[in-house]
């Protein structure tokens, strides 16, 4: 990013509580950009980011974090058990939040099938897992921060059709009754958001419902 060439440009949007909108456009468009906003991984050099219609700037970044639970193309799993993976959502969780974190996430019988249950060791980044199963946990992971503000970016765009349609319930839970940003270029999830925003070159070039922009 240079100061001279500014990724997003005039962008005006606003979003209900509780409303799932889903980004799309191009590669490059500024679709990673516009929502690592919202956690301030980056603040605006113009304009402003409201929340409940506060500047967020004006709010503390743990503060403002702890509400926001993000799910991504490649989940980050730690060396370490299952059970500490999971928990990394919410450290002070007790055993049947956990637990219940897990079923929402649909992982709950695979861990429970594993000699060492959610005791087992995944490696670095998770390897000893299959790309659906670390997107799982990451998804429990979610269920136990329990968050306001949910951000899924590309979530199921590395996954089999199979695995894909195991997630895609998982999320669907997740979403429910949250305000979520939704990154995707598969159809398949951004049909059942509340309303699609197209970006083209930073700029926010149309919205509607899915059915609209068809």
């Amino acid at each position: 990013y240079t100061p001279e060439k500014p990724v997003l440009c005039g962008i005006d949007l606003e979003v209900e509580p509780g409303e799932s909108l889903a980004v799309v456009g191009r590669s490059g468009a500024g679709k990673s950009t516009l929502v690592n906003m919202i956690p301030r991984f980056y603040d605006p050099t113009q304009g402003c980011i409201l929340v409940d219609g506060i500047d967020i700037r004006k709010i503390r970044i743990r503060s403002l974090r702890d509400h926001i639970g993000i799910v991504l193309q490649d989940s980050i799993l730690f060396s370490g058990t299952i059970r500490e993976n999971i928990l990394y959502g919410r450290r002070n969780a007790i055993e049947r939040e956990m637990r219940r974190a897990a079923e929402m996430a649909q992982i709950a019988d695979f861990i429970e099938s594993l000699p060492h249950g959610y005791d087992t060791i995944v490696g670095e980044r998770g390897v000893t897992l299959s790309g659906g199963q670390r997107q799982r946990i990451s998804i429990a992971r979610a269920f136990l921060r329990d968050p306001r503000i949910l951000i899924l970016d590309e979530a199921t765009s590395n996954l089999d059709s199979g695995a894909e349609q195991a997630i895609q319930e998982a999320l669907a839970r997740l979403m429910k009754g949250r305000t979520t940003f939704v990154i995707a270029h598969r159809l398949s999830t951004v049909v059942n958001c509340d309303r699609v925003v197209v970006l083209e070159a930073g700029r926010l070039v149309q919205q509607g419902s899915h059915v609209e922009l068809l």
